[in-house]
């Protein structure tokens, strides 16, 4: 094997293990989690999905009724599944599916 490629993916195995061992150090025994990081913890994931949003749909066209039809249902079917199930999985899933099924018809 080469060298240089075992180095790497043990660099990265090494890299992983600390970044999934850093919250247990800093955080773990009696130590509480700090406010500030559960403030980040409840605000950071909705802000991160209205980003992704944003950043899907910014090249939407909608110069007529028909442009873009196929990605808003496909992304309102994955907002009304989140909303319903709370279920990422199921909802992404299901969206992306229908998208792909709308974008063959």
């Amino acid at each position: 094997m080469n060298m240089h490629a075992l180095a790497v993916v043990l660099i990265c195995a090494a890299v992983t293990i600390a970044t999934r061992a850093l919250p247990f150090v800093c955080f773990g025994g009696k130590r509480g989690v700090p406010r500030l990081v559960q403030s980040l913890g409840r605000t950071l994931p909705p802000a991160i999905m209205a980003a992704l949003v944003v950043y899907c749909l910014k090249g939407v066209p909608f110069g007529t009724a028909a442009d873009g039809m196929k990605q808003l249902i496909a992304a309102a079917v994955v907002a009304a599944l989140h909303v319903w199930r709370r279920n990422t999985l199921l909802s992404i899933g299901a969206g992306t599916a229908l998208y792909m099924l709308l974008i063959r018809l």
